[in-house]
């Protein structure tokens, strides 16, 4: 990837069944690199994946969640796009983006891409986001895909922002 994660270095993919091997890859390579700014997952995730990965399918396939990830031109996976808690017309978005593609711009494009597909293929209205104090790259990202603070909160026992943005068909 380059400097401006230009589109087709990338491609946004929902999430299946074949993505397994690769997803578990990812976590386990950026761990250290995510604990530093968002609550580490322990270590049951990593010993339950096949389990949490079917159920993740399973919970797409009831449309209250719809889970993505970033592949990269070269086939490897570089993130994950996630909306979750879908309902009435919003739903809550979580990103991650693995260190090796972080500070190119992927997660701002990734963000704005999943902007344009919530609304356009899913219909949603509202996106929110949560994030800690402790993460300004991940504040830029949002205010940079139009996302604006309206709450403090306390996340795991960290300071946090809660923000949301309204879609369009402009998105």
């Amino acid at each position: 990837m380059n400097a401006s994660a230009p589109a087709g270095a990338w491609t946004l993919e929902s999430l299946r069944a074949d993505h397994a091997c690769a997803l578990l890859d990812f976590e386990r390579r950026n761990r250290a690199y995510f604990a530093r700014t968002v609550p580490d997952r322990g270590d049951a995730y990593f010993a339950e994946f096949a389990d949490r990965h079917r159920a993740l399918l399973a919970e797409q396939e009831t449309g209250l969640s719809r889970f993505h990830v970033l592949v990269t031109r070269q086939g490897d996976l570089a993130g994950r796009v996630n909306l979750v808690d879908i309902e009435d017309g919003s739903a809550e978005l979580g990103y991650r983006i693995g260190e090796s593609a972080a500070g190119r711009g992927l997660a701002t494009a990734a963000v704005a891409e999943i902007c344009r597909v919530a609304h356009s293929a899913h219909g949603l209205s509202r996106l929110i986001a949560v994030t800690t104090l402790d993460n300004p790259g991940s504040m830029a990202v949002l205010r940079r895909n139009g996302f604006t603070q309206v709450e403090t909160m306390t996340i795991d026992g960290r300071p946090g922002v809660r923000h949301e943005r309204p879609l369009t068909p402009a998105d």
